[in-house]
């Protein structure tokens, strides 16, 4: 009888776990991102930012809401690690990609490797958040003019394609897509917009396609 109700309770109080992929450039803050979100979190403290090393590979991390598991991934940013992304594509529920708002002179790499990903087929119905870190420092540029800069960027990118191939390249699923783009300004360092972040995330994982 005892296991019988243990077991019907543990059915009963079963929460859905889904993944998390946390992308974007080297140094952009991802994870300090995933350490302030486990210190926030949990009961156990993530690491300080000064014992934070550059990722190689991945850090996982993961917190439970009332009704949810949110499993983190932090996948490094380095030009040579960024091969691994697509293999996450697949299985995972909600794709953050992080941007260093403060180093403008990256900001055009960090644009390609964000179209790249956009132009994954296996996450075209996931829920895609792109953040504007280090709202902190001086000189950071705001959620507003990110979202400017990039269409920007898309836009010099479409017209340059154009007059070199003769022919309309854009989609309208990505016109959609960036269209109904969600950007979010942060803090991974002060842990500022940490919490909203993880609401949009919760919500967005629950009413997504892949369930």
């Amino acid at each position: 009888m005892y296991h019988l109700l243990k077991g019907l309770h543990e059915y009963l109080t079963r929460k859905d776990e889904f993944s998390v992929i946390i992308i974007g450039l080297d140094g952009a803050g991802k994870t300090t991102l995933l350490e302030k979100i486990k210190t926030m979190y949990n009961d156990t403290p993530g690491l300080p930012p000064d014992k934070i090393a550059p990722t190689v590979g991945q850090n996982i991390g993961k917190i439970a809401l009332p009704s949810a598991v949110l499993q983190f991934w932090d996948l490094g940013g380095q030009r040579g690690i960024r091969t691994i992304w697509p293999k996450y594509y697949g299985d995972c529920h909600a794709v953050v990609y992080v941007v260093d708002a403060v180093d403008h002179e990256r900001l055009s790499e960090g644009w390609e490797v964000f179209d790249a990903v956009l132009s994954a087929p296996q996450i075209l119905g996931v829920p895609l958040l792109l953040l504007a870190n280090k709202q902190d420092r001086s000189g950071s540029l705001s959620v507003a003019e990110i979202r400017n800069n990039y269409e920007v960027w898309y836009q010099h990118k479409i017209e340059s394609a154009r007059r070199r191939q003769g022919s309309e390249l854009d989609n309208e699923q990505r016109r959609e897509r960036i269209a109904s783009l969600d950007v979010m300004g942060l803090s991974a360092l002060e842990g500022t917009g940490v919490r909203a972040i993880v609401d949009w995330v919760f919500i967005r994982v629950q009413n997504s396609k892949r369930r």
